[in-house]
């Protein structure tokens, strides 16, 4: 019983890690707390140049990071590779040959020796901003989910292929994999062209699903509240859909059968649009639902650091506990609903009609 007790307190002082620190940095500081909670938060949404695990303040208001640099990839008249040690967070102007780069507000801009960075009327920096193909937090984390997922499935493959039962985490996958293909893929698709899609529908179900489960981890990982992510898993759903689509799928955007012709001409170009909004909507779906789930989450929690009385902290405590709670399912109906609505948008492109022609 104690041994139990002792493992829920340290895992409750492993997801407040973040805000004791800013607790803590506020004394040392002096600065205003519902400021730097607001910071905590917004830092915590951003994507970074390095992998963050925690940070403090030091007594003489020094901030520390603890954590592991990643590579930064540059094309400034030329390739430019470093550590993003060399920004230390935005505080360094990094050398490189005879370029200098600094970090401001999430984006390496190029600048001189003493590291100035020029604004516009609107605050925008006017300095060069070189192309970016840098390793962030974001990208390291969807390459480490992916090889994970590459593990996991193959070792699955394997056993299915000897007939023998899987072992392990592939027990608890396997029922998860039938209910996709059982009550996603299926329906929506139908059999006899369902087969084609299950790679892919498999693929961005336990992706988006995986990725969420780590986003609410305080390791700062948040993918999916990344518009460019969901825009990319929006994508491929229209292009799988578009380039798998069958005649049927056409004619019914541009040549609706059954309605008369001068309608068909006011149809067409709102069918046609249609086709850009359904990816627009994952799109969109994904990320807003994710992006304010995690705000009103960290919201709540520093909460508890800005009420003073125990009732309000136990309060934000046992919200925060629900709403975490709450996000446990979100995270696993996020992944479903846009796995449901790609394979419903499939299952349109390959559906087959029997058109009344003499109709």
């Amino acid at each position: 019983m104690r041994s139990k007790l002792t493992i829920r307190l340290i895992t409750l002082l492993f997801f407040l890690m973040p805000f004791l620190s800013m607790a803590g940095g506020e004394k040392a500081a002096g600065t205003d707390l519902k400021s730097e909670i607001k910071a905590y938060i917004q830092h915590h949404l951003e994507d970074t140049y390095d992998f963050s695990l925690y940070s403090y303040t030091t007594d003489e208001g020094v901030h520390k990071y603890i954590g592991f640099p990643l590579p930064v990839i540059l094309w400034d008249n030329g390739l430019r590779v470093f550590s993003s040690s060399k920004l230390h967070h935005g505080e360094s102007v990094a050398q490189v040959d005879d370029a200098f780069y600094k970090l401001d507000h999430g984006k390496i801009y190029k600048t001189d020796a003493d590291g100035t960075i020029t604004y516009d009327e609107s605050h925008h920096a006017t300095n060069v901003k070189p192309l970016d193909f840098s390793i962030t937090k974001n990208v390291f984390t969807i390459m480490m989910v992916a090889v994970l997922l590459l593990v996991v499935f193959s070792r699955m493959a394997k056993t299915y292929k000897s007939n023998s039962i899987p072992s392990g985490i592939g027990r608890i996958l396997e029922p998860i994999v039938l209910y996709v293909r059982d009550d996603i893929a299926i329906p929506n698709i139908g059999k006899k062209h369902y087969k084609r899609y299950m790679s892919y529908l498999l693929t961005v179900f336990f992706f988006v699903w995986t990725i969420n489960l780590l986003g609410l981890t305080p390791l700062g990982i948040n993918v999916t509240n990344n518009i460019a992510v969901t825009f990319c898993l929006a994508i491929l759903t229209y292009l799988i859909t578009t380039f798998t689509a069958k005649k049927d799928y056409w004619m019914h955007i541009f040549w609706m059968p059954g309605v008369p012709k001068l309608m068909r001409l006011v149809l067409a170009p709102i069918e046609l649009l249609g086709t850009f909004i359904k990816p627009f909507s994952l799109m969109i779906r994904l990320y807003a639902n994710i992006t304010a789930g995690h705000i009103v989450l960290m919201s709540l929690i520093g909460l508890m650091f800005i009420f003073k009385s125990w009732l309000g902290s136990s309060l934000s405590f046992m919200l925060a506990f629900a709403l975490g709670i709450l996000e446990l399912l979100v995270a696993a109906l996020q992944a479903y609903i846009f796995t449901m609505l790609s394979a419903l948008y499939f299952g349109s492109a390959v559906e087959e009609h029997d058109h009344d022609h003499a109709h």
